[in-house]
């Protein structure tokens, strides 16, 4: 490479005064690879110019040729694709991207190393570096510091910088030097001569210049001599000075005395300006006008304007009685005075604003339980036994619509009251904790009517969604035992049903119902009441808890507790000590949760009482519950983590788990518990069939859903006890052949995990594609062996011979095996007899296999194709044991097709 350098710099660059400061060897990506070079390039002549030239070898020669350049000051951007890892790729974005690879690693970051610092010395960083290790750039300073610069081994250049540092001659210098020389003749021809007589008329001016010097020694002596004169004349002045200063003496002792009586005045003013400030202090910052007394002492705090007259006073109060008095300041008379006035104003309006505050919530309290108190309780809850009852003319509206009532008007007007609630909180903790426990006395109440209501309707509106049972058969539950044929599956089926259906146990004594008797509309309408039930209490729940944060001042940081304020007659202190009011609980989040666990203690009950009832109904509903109360899990730990509607729908989601859970182990101990007829063949299993009706509803339902992961883990079990059980029925079939029953099953199963195309039972549907495959041949196998029994034998006779050492040719020499045996063999399976027993063999395929699965045709086709590779495999066997001999089959491959497709149309 470096060879190459100095060849551009000679041929291409010197001859356009450029200077070669960097070469890379790159090819453009995507392309073939045709080399060329990029070189970065500066002029020799000022004002500088940075280029980058593309340079390529000329093909039919070993010289260059200049192929393209860009301005330096025209590139925008440098990408070098990846910071981190070594790659040769890089682009260059001019008026366009230009894509390079370079040869290597250490060429490219060595030319993006050269650009970086032409672009700091010349572009001012105008140049975007993309993915460059900042690393890399880190070491160039270091490296250039290393490196002398002598040696030209700085990429850019060590001569730039010696540019920097050199001086021209002025226009003076030069004629100085243009005279000199041109008084010699041999200033050019002899530098050393001209250097050596420049040195000697030097050391002539400096001998000349000692000279002057010691010339000038008169001077000096005439010099010291007036210094003399001055020193005399310095005497005088002194003592003059002496004289002057013993007549000061007396006028300074004077100056004192009048200093000292100057300072003492200034003592005093300033001890009055301290006073002044004092007083003044106290005056500003304990003292209270008479508006703010009037107003905690009579202030309306029913209208907003005298509301917000109390809460200017309290504020004002306040810092009256938190301000840090100086030491001294509570010996003084009239302070304790003062502290006595607020601490009596205090009290006074903390009892007076505690009993409006009480008032407030009574009547806000009765107002909103008013409807409720006008239909009786004994009246509402015998709605649900009244059949046929409208149940929207007994609830309120609000159960009616499934809705809540909201609060907000409550809280807007309890609101205004916020800041005074955090004053009384400042000031005095027992008088508001008073009032937290009434107001969660009062709320726990009318919340405790309002969520039974609700969810008394919703409990309403999911009974209604019961239909008239079915009997269908579900996996998670049947009280009757299941026969594995089909015609005792018709037996169970209710008026005409075509499926597997059986019934199950009752739901809230309303008749009985099995658990997957109602249909996909049912479970849609179940499904919108649950997500509408969750939906009412989210926001109720976040509502309530915003509002005790605002109103009771909780979540924020607790302020310091006032100064204790002793009284004159050496009473306790106004308010108690601090250990008094400390709380059971250890912070104010977790007096938030106290407060609404007290406000909403019936939510997580009458929730679990609804996921009972969900699940009574049918147990399919936890599927939906599981997916929907995730979701609101997941939304309510969003908002808040720690919150109150967090915490309880996490323990109702365990609830919920726990029901899924029950319901696949239920799925999973039916099949179990699975019977099969004796005398009818099995057919397609029901649980098999279940589990497709299971599957297809949970794909749906769990369709981007945050907890897919349990319906995989579910599926999972499943799947394995599906397998184990058609195994187990198809190991106890006595009716039905084993592989017919592990084939058709099986398929069945393949075919429902293709459909839904469900990603954890990958596997488990090629395994299940793997036993359906394998015992179909199996059975092919097993069934093909009785229409030609005898020639089996036969061939497997000499087959046998060949494998114990006799050579093919001469098997025919075997008595037993010898060509008459076998023209006697085949003569006993002339077509018609085949085709008579291959129809006797379809007749026995069709009692085994069921109508439902449709294998019959592919079970028929196997064992053609099986057949076919049997009467090749005779026909071979014959032509290297008999050769030459002329026995042939009495029927073709062509006759066994017919065989086949007539037998397959007559029936």
């Amino acid at each position: 490479m470096t060879a190459i350098k100095h060849a551009l710099q000679r041929d291409i660059f010197t001859p356009n005064d450029e200077r070669l400061l960097s070469i890379v060897n790159v090819c453009k990506a995507g392309k073939k690879k045709k080399n060329c070079f990029l070189c970065a390039t500066v002029t020799t002549e000022r004002p500088v110019q940075v280029k980058v030239v593309k340079v390529k070898k000329s093909d039919k020669g070993d010289f260059y040729k200049r192929q393209m350049a860009w301005e330096l000051r025209d590139l925008t951007e440098v990408d070098a694709k990846d910071a981190n890892k070594e790659n040769p790729e890089f682009d260059l974005h001019f008026e366009k991207v230009y894509r390079w690879v370079a040869s290597s690693t250490a060429e490219k970051n060595s030319f993006i190393c050269c650009i970086w610092k032409l672009n700091q010395r010349y572009l001012r960083k105008k140049v975007e570096f993309v993915n460059v290790s900042a690393q890399l750039l880190e070491e160039l300073p270091k490296a250039e510091e290393s490196v002398p610069s002598s040696e030209n081994q700085s990429v850019a250049g060590g001569d730039e910088d010696a540019l920097d540092d050199y001086q021209e001659l002025n226009t003076r210098e030069e004629q100085d030097i243009e005279g000199m020389m041109e008084v010699c003749e041999y200033a050019i021809s002899n530098a050393e001569a001209f250097a050596e007589k420049l040195s000697k008329e030097l050391q002539v001016l400096d001998g000349a210049n000692i000279q002057s010097i010691m010339a000038s020694e008169k001077q000096v002596n005439i010099l010291m001599q007036l210094l003399d004169e001055a020193l005399t004349e310095v005497d005088t002045i002194e003592g003059k000075l002496s004289s002057y200063e013993e007549m000061l003496q007396s006028v300074k002792d004077q100056m004192d005395q009048i200093s000292q009586s100057n300072r003492l005045i200034q003592i005093s003013n300033s001890n009055n300006d301290k006073l002044l400030d004092e007083i003044q202090f106290l005056v500003n910052h304990m003292d209270l006008s008479r508006g703010h007394i009037r107003a905690l002492q009579e202030g309306d705090l029913s209208s907003p304007k005298g509301i917000e007259a109390c809460i200017n006073a309290s504020e004002a109060l306040l810092q009256c009685m938190s301000v840090a008095l100086r030491p001294g300041h509570d010996k003084l008379a009239a302070v304790k005075q003062q502290q006595m006035l607020f601490c009596e104003l205090r009290d006074a309006f903390a009892r007076r604003l505690t009993n409006h505050l009480n008032n407030v919530f009574v009547h806000q309290f009765n107002h909103f339980s008013h409807f409720k108190m006008t239909i009786p309780q004994f009246y509402r809850s015998s709605c649900l036994s009244l059949p046929g009852h409208d149940q929207s003319s007994t609830l309120s509206q609000h159960t009616a619509d499934l809705t809540l009532p909201k609060h907000s008007p409550l809280h807007r007007d309890l609101l205004r009251y916020a800041k005074l609630m955090e004053w009384l909180k400042n000031t005095q903790r027992e008088k508001y904790d008073g009032l937290s426990r009434t107001y969660v006395d009062y709320m726990s109440r009318l919340y405790e009517r309002e969520i039974k209501d609700f969810f008394e309707g919703a409990k309403i509106k999911m009974a209604g969604t019961t239909k008239e049972p079915k009997g269908k058969f579900g996996l998670h539950g049947s009280s009757g035992k299941l026969t594995g044929s089909t015609s005792s599956l018709n037996k169970l089926a209710v008026q005409g049903s075509s499926s597997r259906r059986s019934q199950s146990s009752s739901l809230l004594d309303m008749g009985n119902m099995s658990a997957s008797d109602l249909d996909v509309a049912d479970r849609t309408k179940f499904d919108k009441i649950f997500e509408q039930v969750l939906s009412e209490l989210e926001p109720l729940c976040l509502a309530e808890q915003d509002f005790i944060i605002k109103f009771f001042k909780l979540q924020q940081q607790v302020p310091l507790a006032q100064a204790e304020v002793d009284d004159t007659d050496g009473g306790t202190s106004s308010r108690p000590p601090a250990n008094e009011h400390r709380h059971s609980i250890s912070s104010e989040r977790d007096m938030v949760r106290f407060m609404m666990n007290k406000i909403f203690q019936s939510i997580e009950t009458e929730l679990n009482s609804l996921i009972a009832l969900g699940d009574k109904m049918d147990s399919f509903h936890s599927l939906y519950m599981l997916v929907k109360m995730s979701h609101h899990v997941w939304t309510a730990e969003n908002v808040d983590p720690a919150s109150y509607l967090s915490t309880t729908l996490g323990n109702v989601l365990v609830t919920v788990k726990r029901n899924f859970d029950k319901c696949i182990q239920g799925q999973i101990r039916a099949m179990e518990e699975v019977k099969i007829s004796k005398k009818s063949k099995v057919g397609i299993l029901a649980f098999v069939t279940s589990f497709e009706e299971f599957a297809e509803l949970a794909e749906t339902i769990f369709r981007n859903a945050e907890r897919r992961g349990d319906l995989d883990k579910a599926y999972s079990k499943l799947i394995r006890a599906v397998f184990f059980n058609v195994e187990k029925v198809a190991n106890e079939s006595q009716k039905t052949p084993r592989d017919v029953v592990m084939m058709e099953n099986f398929h069945h199963i393949f075919s429902t995990l293709s459909r839904l195309k469900i990603s954890c039972l990958e596997s488990e549907r090629r395994e299940a594609k793997h036993k359906y495959t394998e015992h179909l041949q199996a059975y092919v196998i097993t069934s093909l062996g009785q229409p030609l029994e005898k020639l089996n034998h036969f061939f497997e006779g000499v087959e046998a011979r060949v494998a114990q050492g006799v050579r093919e040719e001469e098997v025919s020499y075997q008595l037993a095996f010898s060509k008459q045996e076998l023209r006697k063999v085949i003569k006993e399976y002339p077509g018609k007899e085949v085709k008579k027993g291959l129809d006797n063999l379809y007749k026995k395929v069709d009692k085994h296999l069921c109508e439902e699965e449709s294998l019959l045709q592919v079970v028929w086709h196997s064992m053609q194709d099986e057949f076919i590779r049997q009467y090749k495999h005779f026909e071979g066997l014959i032509g290297r044991c008999y050769p030459g001999s002329g026995i042939t089959m009495d029927f073709t491959i062509q006759d066994m097709l017919e065989y086949f497709s007539s037998i397959a149309q007559s029936h």
